[in-house]
């Protein structure tokens, strides 16, 4: 897959780039995930970020997005893969431990929600750890249902499940069936 730059919405942010897994930009920012990972739950989370075959993550089913700075520094990222005919999971969104706190996680969900609607995918899924406070967070202000007890103990409930599901017009823009 050829990358694809889409400009910035707005003259200060960055540009959104469509990459593969294996570009050299997304190296970087998938090395720090695997060592936040980690340091958060122990063991080799690198082997987990691994689990999925980079063919999951492109087109048609699949994209990752990366934004750049001018410089063409990547930031923050993040991917989704077809969990079902209608449903897409997001995966590795991340933001750089330098560029934290500007509303760039919240930009990557929107650029993969906007492209996972055009795909033809009508719902998101996700999931996120218990000790990712930052991410359930994120994630519940920005309209995703959880799909568990939200006063409970996150460390008793494990992988914490969201959805959401995306407006009519997302899903009908380039009239792209996500299905096979």
């Amino acid at each position: 897959m050829t990358s694809r730059t889409r400009p910035p919405s707005t003259p200060a942010g960055p540009a959104v780039l469509q990459v593969t897994v294996s570009d050299p930009r997304a190296r970087p920012l998938l090395r720090e995930l695997g060592d936040e990972y980690t340091a958060r739950y122990g063991g080799d989370a690198h082997a987990e970020l691994a689990r999925y075959p980079d063919e999951e993550f492109t087109a048609p089913h699949g994209g990752v997005l990366l934004l750049l700075l001018e410089a063409g520094e990547p930031v923050a990222g993040g991917a989704f893969r077809r969990y079902d005919a209608t449903t897409a999971e997001l995966k590795r969104i991340w933001t750089h431990s330098a560029h934290r706190r500007r509303g760039l996680a919240r930009r990557v969900v929107a650029e993969l929600e906007a492209e996972a609607g055009a795909r033809g995918y009508r719902r998101i899924r996700l999931t996120t750890g218990p000790r990712q406070p930052e991410a359930r967070g994120l994630y519940l202000s920005t309209g995703y249902t959880p799909l568990f007890d939200t006063g409970a103990d996150p460390e008793t409930v494990g992988l914490l499940p969201f959805e959401k599901h995306l407006p009519a017009a997302a899903h009908q823009g380039r009239g792209k069936a996500a299905g096979p």
